[in-house]
């Protein structure tokens, strides 16, 4: 059994916050870059080339990419064989706290959603776990902005519906949030379980890499179909039109019930921000 110390969990979350805020990753500046050259429309171009000046200033300046530094979703992998010295969900708030404080990053959250009352750390994070085999633990920060979280819809929809349904129903939801969600976006697409569980397949979509294929064909097939479809939409970058609705949808999928067709979309805008560390 492998013993990590609360502190070490405390370090790595608060080194994630800053650099999630403050650097894309990779794959996303490639991604963005590619589709400015592939952008006919003036306009677009124009905006394109603004987003790509505001990254590289953040990086430059290590300051946050966007005003919305997000509320502090962290997916913890925990190997079977890990013990964490104390308590994790303390250490893993704790580190949010001090990364917002330290980065000089907004504080958004809310310590009731009717009262509105702002905690005044970015505290509570949202924590997921995972239990996997091995004896390490890896901590993946996800800064979620609401500008285009509260684009994202959930629609249980029925058996009979079918992939045409699937289909139709993302391609709405993209096309009802318009401009709002800060386009070009990047659109996490859950499919199956339950309720609540095709809605953490669409948030965890979004932590697949751009670039990146899904390993079922038949998915990465609808993926592209999907991206093709989005961004005939025309709203393209932040919304005054162009080719460049959407840099990607990354789908995830499990089996769910006879009864049932549960379809959730997560939206990101192009500041879809993660960073992951393995202690």
């Amino acid at each position: 059994m492998r013993i990590i110390k609360a502190e070490q969990v405390t370090q790595s979350v608060r080194r994630l916050c800053i650099e999630a805020n403050c650097h894309l990753t990779d794959d996303l500046k490639n991604c963005i870059s590619a589709c400015r050259s592939c952008e006919p429309f003036p306009v677009a171009q124009g905006i394109l080339d603004q987003i790509i000046e505001n990254y590289q200033i953040a990086d430059e300046n290590n300051v946050s990419v966007c005003q919305d530094t997000g509320m502090a979703c962290v997916f913890v992998e925990m190997g079977q064989d890990v013990h964490v010295e104390g308590n994790l969900e303390e250490a893993i708030h704790e580190g949010v706290r001090q990364g917002y404080a330290d980065g000089y990053l907004r504080k958004s959250v809310v310590r009731d959603p009717l009262d509105r009352v702002n905690t005044g750390d970015n505290t509570p994070a949202m924590i997921y776990y995972d239990i996997v085999p091995g004896d390490q633990l890896k901590i993946t920060v996800a800064p979620k902005g609401f500008g285009s979280e509260n684009m994202s819809q959930i629609k249980m929809l029925k058996p009979s519906d079918g992939l045409d349904g699937v289909k139709a129903f993302v391609v709405r939801v993209v096309e009802e949030a318009g401009p709002n969600p800060c386009p070009p976006i990047v659109v996490g697409v859950g499919v199956g379980g339950t309720f609540d569980k095709a809605a953490l397949l669409a948030k965890k979509a979004l932590l697949r890499p751009v670039d990146s294929r899904n390993d079922n064909p038949f998915y990465a097939a609808l993926e592209d179909e999907l991206l093709e479809r989005i961004n005939a939409l025309g709203i393209g970058p932040q919304g005054f039109g162009g080719k460049t609705t959407a840099l990607k949808v990354n789908i995830l999928s499990c089996p769910t019930h006879i009864a049932g067709l549960p379809v959730a979309v997560n939206i990101n805008c192009h500041v879809t921000r993660h960073q992951s560390e393995v202690i």
